[in-house]
Formats: C-alpha cells, structure tokens, sequence
C-alpha cells in the first residue's frame, strides 16, 4: 500500500478514512495537517515565550509535570460529563458545538476531518486550564511553560487517537491494549474507557472495562443518545447534518470485525 495520500480509496467524503489507512500514510496526513501545525507552531511559541520570562528550572519542571498530572484528570471530566452529557444538543446555540466536537467522531469514527478537536474549542480550554496553573507557580515564564505542554500533550493524544482508529496492528503491547480499549467505547459500550493514552482515571472513577463480556452493547454507541425520538424533539444537530442520526457509521468497518480484531491483538 502506498505512503502516500493520493489514493481516493482510503477518502470517505472529504475526509480521510482511518479504517483504509497504513501507518505511513498517517504520518504523511499527521504532519501536514492544518490543525496539528498549528500546534506545533504554538509549541514553538509558547517555549520562546517561557525562555524569554524564564522563570526558573524548578517552576518550569514543576509546571511540566502539574500539567501532565493534570491533563488526564480534565479530560476525563470533559469527556464523560460534558461531551456524552445530554445537555448541548438540547440548546440550539451550543447543537453546532457539540456536533462537531464529539456527536460526529462517534458517527463516524474513523473520519480524520472529525476526530481531531477544532481548535476554536480545545485551545481555549487548554489555556483555561493550564494558564493558572503555571501562572500560579512561577508567573508568565512557567504559564508559557505549562500552555505549551498541553498543547504539547494534545498533539500527542491526537496522534494516539489516530492510532486507535487505524487500520494497523501496533507493535508494542500496550498499544494494542490502548487501542483495544478505545475500541470498545465507541463499538461496544460508550459510557465507560473515556481516555486516550491512559485509563487509570476511568480506573478511579469506576469506567473502565476490560472487554465486551464485561457489560452489555450500548444501543447508544453510536449516537449517544441523540436518536431520531430525541433528534425530533431538539432537531438542531439533524438540521445540521442533513439526516437523521445513524445507529452505526458509514465508511467503517463493520464494528463485530474491528473488535474482534483488536481483542485478539490485545490478547
């Protein structure tokens, strides 16, 4: 299979499609994707910012790891109490927001276009987030310090995430545990394995699962409880969509397959 991304088999609409993609040809689109230089870029930034305002190696090793500590813990909550609430599809003004962040990945979860975060969102919230931290710790110096390793640290759960949805069998064991995990969110059951690179916070919180004998399938792991009874109801995310919400994606492979897949590799 080519490294390259001319090849219109492994496109679904606009998007590229995970589920058809080698290794390589995620390298090729990781790197050049818009969204990702852009927070390369911003780490670049952020690291002449903290060289500039130094503040020091204690507050600036001390805000590395504040953040890293930090991070999972944020994006756990964000995931399980804001993305797969069932408050923002229930507004019109936030329908659009919440399409686009979440509700569209778990439709189409091998989409590229949908599965990284829209900037618009994922920087303000990181900033938010690790701002005061770092500002806390060692003023402007260690706040640039602390932004940037978010930044960081994001561009790293993007790359993962692509992983997780790939057509690829990972080397490393815990890879293929990682991705044997994600899997089961979105193919089995949505309300559990809310992390990325880690699931020692759903571990906490009582949401991890190790397989799909663990707990039933989820008849909402697709649309997460946006159905056509609730998309009648708050029509906003269809309107935008243009058709009613699907109980499994389109241009994926079929879930039983993927899951048998990545349990065996998981193994």
């Amino acid at each position: 299979m080519s490294g390259t991304l001319n090849n219109a088999t492994i496109r679904t609409g606009r998007s590229f499609d995970l589920g058809k993609m080698n290794l390589r040809q995620l390298w090729v689109a990781y790197l050049t994707y818009p969204t990702i230089l852009l927070y390369f870029a911003l780490v670049i930034a952020s690291a002449a910012l903290a060289t500039w305002f130094f503040a020091g190696w204690g507050p600036t090793l001390i805000s590395i790891v504040a953040v890293i500590l930090v991070y999972p813990v944020v994006w756990y909550l964000l995931h399980r109490y804001v993305l797969h609430g069932r408050t923002l599809y229930k507004m019109k003004w936030t329908a659009a927001l919440w399409k686009r962040i979440h509700f569209d990945h778990h439709q189409d979860p091998h989409l590229l276009d949908v599965l990284f975060g829209a900037p618009v969102t994922t920087l303000p919230t990181i900033g938010v987030i690790t701002l005061p931290i770092g500002y806390l710790i060692g003023g402007w110096g260690a706040a640039a310090t602390a932004f940037g390793t978010g930044v960081a640290i994001t561009c790293i759960y993007e790359f993962f995430h692509c992983i997780q949805h790939l057509n690829y069998k990972p080397r490393a064991a815990w890879i293929q545990r990682m991705k044997a995990r994600h899997v089961l969110h979105h193919f089995h059951d949505e309300d559990g394995n809310f992390g990325i690179t880690s699931f020692v916070v759903d571990r906490v919180f009582g949401s991890y699962y190790l397989d799909a004998k663990a707990r039933p399938r989820s008849p909402t792991v697709f649309n997460l409880g946006y159905d056509v009874k609730e998309a009648k109801r708050f029509p906003w995310v269809m309107d935008l969509t243009g058709s009613p919400p699907r109980d499994r994606p389109d241009g994926a492979r079929p879930e039983a397959k993927l899951m048998r897949d990545n349990t065996r590799h998981a193994a």
